[in-house]
């Protein structure tokens, strides 16, 4: 049977658990990174991240409801993180909408879910699934560990492209300056809170599973983006010894 770790050990494993599955290294990110996106790319991954991100001060509002009322600190934590999503100077959504109007999309196509791909459907359902059903520390790690601690080395690695191979301006990508600097707030919170509230070895396991399959929900999404909007606009994709045909591929199934 699993022993209780140490806060740092506990800590390590928890980094750990996202290692390998990281959002920022799937195909969608890379080419991204890389100045191979067009606008039209760019507004069907803003269609599909305001159905993961749009509902999240809803995930955070189920696991603040699953909090114990003497846990003061991880519930003060959910709060403000609901109030910077939904209250604040603007809705983090109305930022993304904003981006995406910029890549040539428009709101009621980004608002409607008919144009999320099947892997968004399947990680929103997941959040909602986790947040309503986990211990508030397990439901903490898949969703701030696990998903939004990741952002800001996601949006650090994408948001000079966006500036300087995509010619954005600095307010059509606001979202992402935002969010650069308060998910680090927000992902540190949340370790904090999993390091503390997770105080069984049974509770520190589950949390460790949450935020591996948290890491492969975010890392599966960004690369469906590729898969689906994006591959098939370039006819080819990469494989282990180059470039290969997606027509070959295929022929040869």
């Amino acid at each position: 049977m699993p022993e209780l770790l140490s806060y740092d050990d506990f800590r390590a494993a928890l980094q750990d658990a996202i290692k390998g599955r990281e959002a920022a290294n799937a195909s969608f990110s890379q080419a991204w990174a890389d100045g191979k996106l067009q606008r039209h790319h760019f507004a069907r991954w803003a269609e599909n991240h305001y159905h993961y991100v749009g509902p999240f001060a809803d995930y955070l509002a189920y696991i603040y409801s699953n909090t114990p009322d003497h846990f003061t600190d991880a519930k003060d934590f959910l709060l403000q993180n609901m109030y910077e999503e939904e209250l604040a100077d603007i809705r983090h959504t109305d930022l993304l909408i904003r981006f995406a109007e910029a890549c040539g999309t428009t709101k009621e196509r980004i608002v409607d879910p008919n144009n999320m791909n099947a892997v968004t459907r399947g990680l929103q359902s997941w959040c909602y699934a986790t947040s309503m059903r986990e211990h508030f520390a397990v439901a903490t790690a898949a969703l701030v560990v696990g998903l939004e601690s990741q952002v800001p080395t996601i949006y650090k690695k994408q948001i000079v492209p966006l500036r300087e191979a995509y010619g954005f301006t600095e307010d059509e990508i606001e979202f992402f300056d935002l969010h650069i600097t308060s998910d680090e707030v927000h992902g540190e919170r949340g370790y904090q809170i999993v390091l503390e509230c997770a105080d069984t070895p049974a509770l520190q396991q589950r949390c460790l599973q949450y935020v591996r399959w948290g890491a492969e929900m975010r890392f599966a999404y960004t690369r469906s983006l590729y898969d689906t909007y994006v591959a098939p606009d370039l006819g080819q994709m990469d494989s282990g010894d180059g470039v290969v045909m997606v027509e070959e591929l295929l022929g040869s199934a």
